[in-house]
């Protein structure tokens, strides 16, 4: 996870050419962030529950690797999460097959996207204070520090987070609307987000088919991200109103 790949830089530094703001104009008002205090509130009970790697296992499709070369990291996820996968598969059409895009991602590679997009903040808004930047940059990239000073738990370095998408039993990408591997050319966040009105009715189709398999076995759904779903986390422990989250940053 020490390679660093100019994409990455160059995907981060495009997501925020169009102001901070953005993404939140776009999406309901209802739509609670992965960074709200409410969320950071929730407390974490660790289970200890392993990890499985998909790269064992021949029932869920994965890859290519995401936004750094050698990611030896993506394919990794609480067991629960991996055998909510299968179970929400079976749930799909025949001929659809579920492939994950990202599960795990270390603290490192996330504290890289944080750093990144501040500055680029900082550098379009040399007037704001320290926390004025904070509060933009945390609407698209998750911190790893809390504004006071604590430590974050997040979502990907769980192994309770995935960025999973659809296929056909030859491995073509389904119309979602946008691809995952494309989030940074939807610059607004307009067509990410998972009730879109600005796809084609055979992406939203595609989406309700997967939303509603993920759904059904217990996912929960970041709306600003039709992609990212989650079972054990805070978002999700949050959005069920459990009293604590299961799993926390390994």
């Amino acid at each position: 996870m020490q390679h660093r790949s100019l994409k990455i830089i160059a995907l981060t530094l495009a997501l925020t050419a169009v102001g901070c703001n953005t993404i939140q104009q776009e999406t309901d008002q209802n739509i609670t962030l992965i960074a709200d205090p409410k969320v950071l509130a929730i407390s974490v009970k660790e289970n200890h529950e392993r990890m499985i790697d998909l790269r064992h296992q021949k029932i869920i499709a994965y890859g290519p690797s995401p936004e750094i070369e050698n990611n030896t990291c993506y394919t990794k996820m609480r067991r629960t999460v991996y055998r909510k996968l299968i179970e929400a598969q079976k749930l799909l059409p025949k001929g659809i097959e579920l492939r994950v895009y990202e599960a795990y991602r270390s603290i490192a590679l996330q504290q890289m996207l944080f750093d990144k997009y501040y500055a680029r903040m900082k550098a379009e808004h040399p007037s704001f204070t320290h926390e004025e930047l904070f509060k933009e940059t945390i609407k698209l990239v998750s911190p790893v520090t809390n504004l006071d000073g604590t430590k974050n738990v997040l979502p990907h370095s769980t192994g309770a987070a995935i960025d999973v998408y659809l296929v056909d039993e030859k491995g073509n990408v389904l119309d979602m609307g946008i691809e995952t591997k494309d989030w940074a050319d939807d610059l607004d966040g307009s067509i990410s987000i998972t009730n879109s009105e600005k796809i084609s009715e055979e992406a939203k189709k595609n989406r309700k088919i997967m939303s509603d398999a993920l759904t059904a076995v217990g996912f929960v759904n970041y709306p600003t991200e039709y992609w990212h779903w989650s079972y054990g986390d805070r978002y999700w422990a949050y959005m069920k109103k459990e009293k604590h989250a299961l799993y926390g940053s390994l």
